[in-house]
């Protein structure tokens, strides 16, 4: 029986996490003024639009961030953190439960920009078309964090920056997701 669990869990984890990657896309799309006539720009937007259009009447932007779509994603962290709890029969307590559910967009967040970072810096590395749709789009998610170190990391023809910025998001992983999940975890059991 626990390999069906272990199963069921997996695929939750996926779909819900790629549902969750639409949200977080679409926030740091829009945060980093990615170019809208980007055609996957223009997929992300069309996709997610019919549930944050009546959303975002309500709730409004602040600043550049889209609250509409942030809320949606930490929804979805929350959702899939309540069904991996019933595939256990375990009832959580609301509040670890919403801890959980922030600790979890916290941490998938990081790991999407340690994973795009990674590959559009080795996509940089390659001989690629640099008017590629899917790469500006990943280079315009990645510049705010690259740009401040841009330039000041370079030893001959090679610009560590992203290294850097990765090992950041790392301890960031370590330092601020991890602590919340236990904490959450505990809240969320009673401990």
């Amino acid at each position: 029986m626990t390999y069906l669990l272990n199963a069921l869990s997996v695929l939750i984890e996926l779909a819900f996490n790629l549902l969750a990657t639409l949200f977080v896309l679409r926030v740091l799309a829009e945060a980093a003024r990615a170019d809208f006539h980007n055609p996957v720009s223009q997929l992300l937007y069309r996709s997610t639009n019919p549930v944050l259009a009546p959303l975002r009447r309500v709730i409004p932007n602040w600043r550049r961030i889209n609250l509409a779509a942030l809320l949606l994603a930490w929804l979805v962290m929350l959702v899939k953190r309540a069904l991996l709890f019933a595939l256990l029969g375990v009832t959580p307590h609301v509040s670890g439960l919403l801890v959980l559910g922030l600790a979890d967009l916290i941490d998938f967040t990081l790991v999407f920009y340690l994973v795009l970072i990674f590959g559009w810096s080795l996509l940089s590395m390659l001989q690629v078309d640099r008017r590629q749709p899917v790469l500006r789009l990943a280079g315009a998610i990645v510049e705010p964090l690259l740009r401040p170190l841009r330039g000041k990391l370079t030893v001959g023809l090679f610009d560590f920056s992203p290294m850097v910025v990765m090992l950041g998001i790392v301890l960031a992983r370590i330092l601020i997701a991890a602590p919340l999940i236990d904490l959450g975890t505990a809240l969320a059991l009673g401990s």
